[in-house]
């Protein structure tokens, strides 16, 4: 089956993308509101607070994953000889992924507010492990692996408080307006952002000794601690916002519509629920993976342990660290400015970024000016952007090929999907370069 079987071109445009429209029953007819009319009727997001909130709880979702990647220097320094990086993504997206599975399933019966909360109180323990383990324990002494294996427990803790925080959230902006999808998928981007110019500060600042990568580590994840608290606040906050009520009381309409004509739902009418979702987005979904399958084998693990700059010496992974996140953020920010509808496009262009592995395998074993710094520096970014921008395309189309009573789980699906090419990535990254 070739991508030309995927997606039709039917899919919404950009002014009213919020949904399919919704049929509300009266004694005397049935009455069919357009999404032009919903969205002439909303309340005005004030201040942009609701944009504000969910591009902070999207930072907030990726930061910790960034703090323990970033804070790369501090654990090779403490554990000599081991592959952090690679082993450090196997262990988060292959316990992401099985949470999503669980939770998959589970969406109808569950809470998405009460899964949120529960992943930011998990972020918040895992992001503690680090520091108060080197403060009681590591102290700064090298070789002793068993806190490794206590870091990669934490690691693993993140990956589950993701999956319960990443599904819910990116559901729960599929019920929105396209614009909070876009919030929340820069602010994924906003956060590698964060964490890059955090590692360029400390280690301009810091010493490239023991003591000066404890300090520099102690800061990545303080300020995840942070940001992780005021997530929990923002998110809390949102639920009282007139324009989040607004879309709330949307899809509780439509939910209880489909009660009224389907009855209550039955296990075996959700697995068949589920499945006409996944087919409904199975194309956006396999873009998705595609796009991390191909992002995560050479990113981070190829630019921090396969290529080398004599000139810039150590700072050169950190720099191209950087100049990727940068770029990933532009793309991401992109779709606020022009959205590409078309989804066979997009899902083509995420078959094309299989280039991407030639051309960095140029980068190491092709003609000699393919393996300096500045081809690296290029496809880099080019790498980030178009991660970025594909990203949210699919990111924002992809619920909106559901009604809204299923855009949540609809969301969940991309989000398995995407988590799916992280774990896949992760993996090959350890081969493809052999």
């Amino acid at each position: 089956m070739g991508v030309a079987d995927g997606p039709t071109d039917a899919v919404p445009d950009s002014e009213t993308s919020l949904l399919l429209p919704i049929t509300t029953t009266t004694t005397s007819a049935t009455v069919t509101v357009s999404s032009s009319v919903i969205l002439e009727n909303a309340p005005k997001d004030t201040f942009h607070l609701a944009y504000i909130i969910y591009f902070t709880l999207g930072l907030g979702f990726l930061l910790p994953w960034n703090a323990f990647i970033t804070a790369v220097d501090y654990f090779s320094y403490i554990y000599p000889g081991v592959s952090v990086d690679r082993i450090f993504a196997v262990a988060y997206m292959l316990v992401g992924l099985c949470c999503l599975l669980v939770i998959v399933f589970y969406a109808h019966v569950s809470d998405a507010y009460v899964r949120i909360n529960a992943g930011l109180a998990l972020f918040v323990l895992a992001l503690l492990v680090v520091p108060v383990m080197d403060a009681v324990y590591i102290k700064g002494r090298i070789g002793l692996y068993d806190g490794f294996d206590v870091s990669i427990g934490a690691v693993a803790l993140s990956g589950m408080a993701d999956a319960l925080v990443q599904g819910g959230l990116i559901g729960a902006a599929g019920e929105l307006p396209e614009r909070y999808m876009q919030a929340v998928v820069a602010g994924t981007a906003g956060s590698g952002v964060l964490v890059s110019f955090l590692r360029i500060i400390t280690k301009a600042l810091y010493s490239q000794d023991g003591h000066g990568l404890r300090k520099s580590a102690n800061l990545y994840f303080a300020v995840g601690i942070v940001v992780m608290a005021i997530c929990i606040v923002f998110y809390n906050v949102a639920h009282h916002l007139p324009v989040i009520k607004y879309y709330t009381d949307l899809k509780n309409q439509a939910v209880n519509e489909e009660k009224k004509e389907k009855g209550p739902l039955t296990g075996a009418q959700w697995r068949s629920a589920l499945w006409e979702i996944v087919g409904s987005v199975k194309w956006y979904g396999i873009g998705i993976l595609l796009i991390y399958l191909v992002t995560l084998s050479i990113f981070p693990g190829y630019i921090t342990e396969d290529v080398h700059s004599a000139t810039l010496k150590d700072w050169y992974a950190i720099l191209l660290i950087a100049g990727y996140n940068v770029f990933d953020l532009i793309g991401k920010s992109l779709t606020a400015v022009y959205l590409l509808e078309d989804a066979k496009l997009a899902i083509g262009s995420c078959f094309a970024r299989l280039l991407f592995f030639p051309l960095f395998l140029g980068c190491l074993h092709g003609p000699k000016f393919f393996r300096t710094e500045i081809p690296v520096t290029i496809l880099t970014c080019l790498l980030g952007l178009t991660n970025g921008y594909l990203t949210s395309v699919l990111m924002i189309l992809a619920p909106k090929a559901v009604p809204i009573q299923h855009a949540e789980t609809a969301g969940i699906v991309i989000v398995l999907f995407l988590v799916l090419g992280l774990a896949v990535g992760s993996i090959v990254s350890w081969f493809w370069v052999i």
